[in-house]
């Protein structure tokens, strides 16, 4: 939390970020994707280095080359869009929990990057956010989903993932991205301000010609099975 509140700080000079996000999301028609993707790293890379923060990206060689796809990451804490965001060069967006979604900034980053807004325990609202994602990926957009619903202070173990998470890419036939997030949970739950490093690792990905035919849940255990492996490789090396 003292790394977030210096971070605020820091950045009070650049107050004007936030209204000139609202500004681009709202004429969406004036400002490509790629502009406002550039826009909302650009406030991602200020908050890192007020926050003395460094993130190691790894795989981007896995990453499919053309077409939308599904990003599947654990998760560990508030930063974990904004590191694999600045890892990802392409535009992506994400999905959250519209709870958490409406307060000053994320509001703004979230509208500046077009992304989701899941209402948890409506069921209505969650087929009409699946079929978005799903119509919207087939035309070549890019999503990042948190198959854990949440974070819960677990660090670097991964809890169960949601099967419903996947019917998006199992709708539009489309590549799911593995994401192993290692020591994510650092950068704001740490009381502290010294340096802090996480590392974002993109997996292979998974062709639909590699799901078709699993059911969700079995397509969640793998995605699942694929990033716990990685982080126990890399935190564990044989």
């Amino acid at each position: 939390m003292i790394r977030f509140v210096k971070v605020i700080v820091w950045n009070l000079p650049r107050i004007y970020m936030i209204p000139r996000m609202a500004y681009m999301a709202k004429h969406a028609n004036r400002y490509r994707e790629e502009e406002c993707y550039d826009y909302a790293r650009l406030a991602i890379r200020r908050m890192m280095r007020a926050g003395r923060i460094t993130t190691k990206k790894y795989g981007t060689e896995n990453l499919p080359a053309e077409g939308g796809y599904i990003i599947c990451p654990n998760h560990q804490g508030k930063y974990d869009a904004l590191g694999i965001m600045i890892s990802h060069e392409k535009p992506c967006s994400v999905v959250m929990d519209d709870a958490k979604s409406h307060v000053i900034l994320v509001k703004q980053f979230i509208d500046l990057v077009h992304g989701k807004r899941l209402i948890k325990n409506d069921v209505k609202q969650s087929v009409r956010i699946i079929k978005e994602l799903a119509e919207e990926t087939k035309k070549g957009r890019r999503f990042i989903i948190f198959p854990e619903g949440g974070y819960f202070h677990n660090h670097n173990t991964v809890g169960e993932f949601k099967p419903g998470c996947f019917k998006s890419a199992v709708k539009a036939r489309v590549p799911i991205v593995p994401v192993a997030l290692i020591d994510s949970y650092k950068v704001f739950e740490e009381w502290t301000l010294r340096k802090v490093e996480t590392q974002v690792h993109f997996l292979q990905a998974i062709s639909y010609d590699e799901y078709r035919g699993m059911t969700t849940l079995e397509i969640a255990e793998m995605v699942k099975s694929r990033i716990t492996n990685r982080i126990k490789e890399v935190l564990n090396p044989a």
